[in-house]
């Protein structure tokens, strides 16, 4: 008889779940939880109604450089367009709101993350007309249906989707005001001297940029700020962070601090349960990046064919390009700011808008920033990633070469 395996969650690390397990030997039966016979049979469960998407790649949707079906995954049967809203341990089930309930001998929550809604004047659970989240494909075919050449728009977060959504509404002709409350932009992977390049950079684009900027609260689609100053628009979007979505999870009674937590298998405080992708807290950090979700979805299908895998973190890198007059691409790695004793390499050409900078602690690569052209992206990835002792040769040769 086959196991069965429910898969909730069609995003990025659902579906690639589901074509590894699809790919072995042992999961002769991916389909709809129908399979018969041995092996393994997967039901993949996606609250979206679209096919399921590479969501690194909306703010091109959002720009008008491509269509939704060109960032559609690899195609992964889902039953799309379905929410669970109850898991049921001890019956071994979920229950659906379209009344089916699907049994499991093992489940994978793959739930993912909802946008940040900031504690702002004038926002309450449900939106105002005009005010946009910038999450999912239905966030964004919104968000295109709605601007306009010369339509004025804030973006409200300054980190990697507010800065990627400023750029895309600017190439959809939108007048752009980026209002983010931190003292430079993307702090999280940046530093200052590599933010103002990128804040130039997106200027460059006729987004027009405020840092420790604090809204206070919206009037409609107008944004006012602490200083009493309002911001006249007819298009907000809230960028401000993501949150994982345990719900499910500590509805069911599961083990959940900032996300659900998991252990080198994946497993949860059910080992019949497991947690990949946003949504999962492994050694007390949750990632948000596409790079581990794909990476825990590897090792589970190997778990749940019953080879042996552990998952021990993920070395995640932060890659973005930013189209304009002359695209930037932007990388960051690692630990970028320096402890006491670190060597730092730094190069910074600002004419050409380019930098670059690598923390170095004793003989291993800890972290780095890169703007500008990134032939070097690669060798230096690599290094940080097999976190192995650097060559002795000058330091500045790790930021040569091309």
């Amino acid at each position: 008889m086959a196991t069965q395996i429910v898969v909730i969650g069609g995003g990025t690390a659902g579906t690639r779940l589901a074509r590894r397990l699809a790919a072995s030997d042992a999961a002769p039966g991916l389909g709809t939880g129908t399979g018969t016979g041995t092996g393994v049979t997967v039901t993949v469960i996606g609250e979206e109604p679209h096919t399921p998407y590479n969501r690194v790649l909306l703010a091109e949707v959002l720009a008008g450089r491509y269509g939704p079906d060109v960032i559609a995954l690899p195609t992964t049967p889902v039953r799309r367009g379905v929410r669970v809203v109850r898991i049921d341990r001890a019956d071994q089930v979920v229950q659906c709101d379209d009344g089916s309930v699907v049994p499991y001998d093992r489940l994978v929550l793959a739930t993912g993350s909802n946008p940040v809604l900031p504690p702002l004047r004038g926002l309450g659970r449900e939106l105002p007309d005009g005010v946009h989240p910038f999450r999912t494909m239905d966030d964004c075919l919104a968000l295109a249906a709605a601007v306009r050449e010369g339509t004025r728009a804030v973006v409200i977060g300054g980190g990697l989707l507010g800065v990627s959504a400023a750029r895309a509404l600017a190439e959809r002709g939108a007048h752009v005001v980026l209002a983010h409350q931190g003292e430079y932009l993307m702090e999280r992977q940046l530093d200052p001297a590599a933010a103002e390049l990128l804040r130039h950079h997106i200027e460059s684009l006729g987004v027009e940029v405020h840092t420790e900027c604090r809204v206070r609260g919206l009037r409609g689609t107008s944004v006012e700020l602490a200083d009493g100053y309002v911001l006249d628009s007819e298009l907000v979007v809230l960028a401000c962070g993501v949150r994982p979505r345990v719900g499910l999870a500590q509805a069911a009674g599961l083990d959940v601090r900032h996300g659900i937590v998991v252990d080198d298998e994946l497993r949860t405080s059910d080992p019949y349960i497991h947690a990949i992708g946003d949504c999962a807290e492994h050694d007390g950090r949750v990632y948000g990046l596409a790079g581990p979700a794909l990476e825990q979805a590897d090792v589970l299908a190997s778990v749940l064919t019953a080879t042996p895998a552990r998952y021990t973190g993920t070395r995640a890198l932060t890659r973005l390009t930013l189209a304009g007059h002359g695209p930037l691409d932007l990388a960051a790695f690692g630990e970028t700011t320096p402890l006491p004793g670190d060597d730092v390499v730094r190069l910074a050409d600002a004419t050409r808008g380019a930098y670059r900078k690598v923390v170095v602690r004793g003989d291993r690569l800890v972290g780095g920033i890169l703007l500008g052209e990134l032939g070097a992206v690669g060798e230096l990835a690599r290094t940080w990633e097999g976190d192995e002792p650097l060559p002795s040769t000058p330091l500045l040769h790790l930021l040569g070469g091309s």
